[in-house]
């Protein structure tokens, strides 16, 4: 975050590589900035696995994603909620997540937004039964043990869970977590 495409700031490329430095996780990097193509670079030489910018940003959304592939990385677009879905396609050549917001974004904590539902479902469909680059399709906001069962039945097959995480410990809520993606599991008619 830059304090500019949302109002809040959040750690950069040096962050990154202490964590690569420390595990051998999958690293994904989500660029909620004004000005992504200035910080691609940076982010890859760091480590990031997947480096997601957003439709949004003031850069150009295909430039950027030819960027991140040129780095040899996976690349994501983002769109916020208000985005339709329809003006992402274009791009999905390029990409190999696509991540619709459920929220503003910018601040934790906010309450999973039920419209982008429809959304969610638009998208698994396109990109089901279709030989297609994009194979991830992430949900980001508000994303909870209430909120999974309907995101995993419309058709995302990744979560980004923040603060409902930590409500409880860890060895508590990751069950819960997997319960509700069992649930929505069950749901998903795509």
């Amino acid at each position: 975050m830059d304090g500019d495409f949302v109002p809040n700031l959040s750690f950069g490329p040096d962050v990154v590589k202490g964590i690569v430095q420390k595990t051998s996780f999958f690293i994904d990097v989500h660029l909620m900035v004004s000005r992504p193509k200035r910080l691609i670079k940076a982010f890859a030489d760091k480590g990031a696995d997947l480096i997601t910018v957003h439709l949004e940003a003031k850069d150009s959304a295909k430039e950027c994603l030819k960027l991140i592939n040129d780095f040899g990385k996976y690349a994501g677009l983002a769109i916020n909620p208000a985005t339709p879905f329809s003006r992402a396609m274009p791009y999905l050549g390029l990409a190999d997540l696509l991540l619709i917001m459920t929220v503003a974004p910018g601040f934790a904590g906010q309450g999973f937004m039920n419209e982008c539902i429809p959304k969610i479902r638009q998208a698994a469909k396109h990109l089901r039964g279709r030989p297609m680059r994009t194979r991830w399709l992430e949900v980001d906001g508000g994303v909870n043990e209430a909120s999974i069962p309907d995101a995993v039945g419309a058709g995302a097959n990744v979560l980004v869970c923040g603060s409902a995480l930590f409500k409880e410990p860890p060895d508590i809520m990751v069950p819960r977590m997997w319960r509700a993606i069992r649930r929505g599991l069950k749901k998903c008619r795509i």
